[in-house]
């Protein structure tokens, strides 16, 4: 932008650059639909093929951190991917251990499908593999983290991983 002496400087917005913020705008305000979840579905099978990923029980949380996401977006790509319960089967279906496992609640206080359910696996002394899905991040998102002071890996109320 060039500034002609004495005369303000203005911003200018063409027509293609003011029609993609339009777009990226409209975009955002879209409806998102969730399936609620149900307690009596089956967990989805996870189908090992030659290029998954496995689990390295003697490795660290960032050599599993494959294993854990490949497990995360298989449940995400089925019917089950707003149900908690289904991240948790299918982890342990893959060899993760039940009793490292944190998950929060699928749904709200009033019922309805939570926004986000993260899930985890504590690895060791000191790391979790982390999960996050739901309509407010649209996709899995998965992270090595240090685990909390008290030994868990997620911060707040989760559920009980009883059945």
């Amino acid at each position: 932008m060039f500034r002609r002496s004495g005369s303000p400087a203005r911003r200018a917005i063409t027509v293609p650059g003011a029609a993609a913020v339009l777009l990226l705008t409209l975009a955002a305000c879209a409806p998102t639909e969730v399936e609620p979840p149900t307690s009596a579905s089956p967990a989805p099978t996870v189908t090992p093929t030659d290029s998954a990923p496995t689990l390295q029980p003697d490795g660290s949380a960032a050599d599993n951190l494959p294993v854990f996401t490949a497990v995360a977006e298989a449940v995400w790509s089925t019917d089950q991917r707003g149900a908690g319960r289904a991240y948790i089967d299918a982890l342990i279906a893959a060899g993760f251990d039940r009793e490292a496992m944190q998950v929060t609640q699928d749904t709200s206080t009033v019922g309805n499908p939570a926004e986000s359910i993260q899930f985890s696996v504590r690895w060791g002394e000191k790391e979790c593999l982390i999960g996050q899905v739901g309509p407010s991040t649209g996709q899995v998102v998965t992270a090595v983290m240090p685990q909390l002071a008290e030994g868990r890996c997620l911060i707040g109320t989760t559920r009980s991983i009883d059945w």
